[in-house]
């Protein structure tokens, strides 16, 4: 459906940050996307004045008619989490939309509004880890899922957090434009292409201190540039120039996982990009990213990611450029 329409709610107090998500995903002019780009319009759930959280007031482009438009919704956060009751007319006319086939998307309390409605009975959802038991709580017939950055079930997709938004948003981007576009919007974002929804909504120390970071470096780029080999912990070790047991609690404190988590993880990757674009077999793809074999890479696709390789190729290598060559080379 070409130059789809997203709306995003605005209301009283409204949760800046979350907004400011959906504005500069879907809102910003991006010629460079092509013609088929999103249109975008903010609604007014209320009448005004809506102030926002930070001092300011929004000017909304309509009220709620503007739902019955709208192909995707987006709901930024909601004020007071479960604490404030969502305004019967706002429930029916999101109701009304999704029922004429509107996908609704709430970014971290946000699923709030959306839970109000009734659609995400029997649904799986997620929202902050802080509003996680308030949820689970207030609406006991949703499924929480409490670890993860995002869910989709469809027409029905939630977040966690505040910049799980980013992720999510980028999600329905791959999803409507494929992953080319929405590689190059995360390059725009200056954040990273693809994080899954079933990954982990924190780690420890997220952020490396600025000493490990700079030392770990060059040996992610090593790492990265031989993903096919094997990496044995002894000889990481040796090339960062520590003990084994040293390098093993600085790369955990650097990154927020042991070694062969980063690896598996970065492996994902790899063979994502290359399911993608290229025609390469899943055998030829699981060596080439250090699988060893293309029952392995189903086995980690599986676990990780909730499907398979070649569902996951055919999903989003369509419209992708697809090269034929692992090496430049005709395959």
């Amino acid at each position: 459906m070409p130059n789809r329409l997203v709306v995003a709610l605005a209301y009283d107090r409204l949760s800046t940050f979350e907004f400011g998500i959906a504005v500069e995903i879907f809102g910003l002019p991006r010629p460079e996307m092509g013609p088929d780009w999103y249109r975008f319009a903010v609604c007014a759930i209320e009448p005004g004045p809506l102030r926002a959280i930070g001092g300011f007031q929004i000017m909304a482009d309509g009220g709620l008619e503007l739902l019955e438009q709208a192909d995707t919704i987006v709901i930024p956060g909601w004020r007071g989490a479960s604490a404030e009751p969502v305004p019967p007319a706002l429930v029916d006319a999101l109701r009304r939309a999704h029922e004429r086939g509107a996908r609704l998307m709430s970014i971290c309390s946000g699923v709030f509004a959306l839970a109000a409605t009734g659609l995400l009975s029997g649904h799986r959802a997620t929202t902050h880890w802080h509003y996680v038991e308030q949820l689970s709580r207030a609406y006991p017939e949703i499924k929480v899922e409490p670890d993860v950055l995002y869910v989709d079930e469809g027409r029905l997709l939630t977040s966690a957090g505040s910049a799980a938004g980013i992720d999510l948003c980028l999600h329905v981007v791959r999803t409507d434009f494929g992953p080319e576009i929405a590689n190059r919007l995360a390059r725009r974002l200056v954040v990273p292409p693809h994080r899954e929804g079933g990954q982990a909504q924190f780690i420890e120390r997220p952020v490396a201190p600025a000493r490990e970071g700079a030392r770990f470096a060059p040996l992610f780029d090593r790492m990265r540039q031989r993903l096919g080999e094997e990496q044995p912990i002894h000889m990481l070790a040796a090339e960062a120039g520590m003990s084994t047991r040293t390098f093993l609690r600085r790369f955990k404190a650097a990154t927020g996982l042991p070694p062969g988590e980063w690896l598996l993880g970065e492996r994902l990757i790899r063979a994502r990009e290359m399911l993608e674009t290229t025609r390469h077999s899943i055998e030829d793809i699981a060596g080439a990213t250090g699988f060893g074999s293309a029952a392995t890479l189903r086995h980690h696709f599986r676990s990780r990611l909730g499907t398979s390789p070649a569902a996951y190729r055919s999903r989003f290598a369509q419209g992708a450029k697809i090269s034929s060559s692992l090496s430049g080379a005709p395959e």
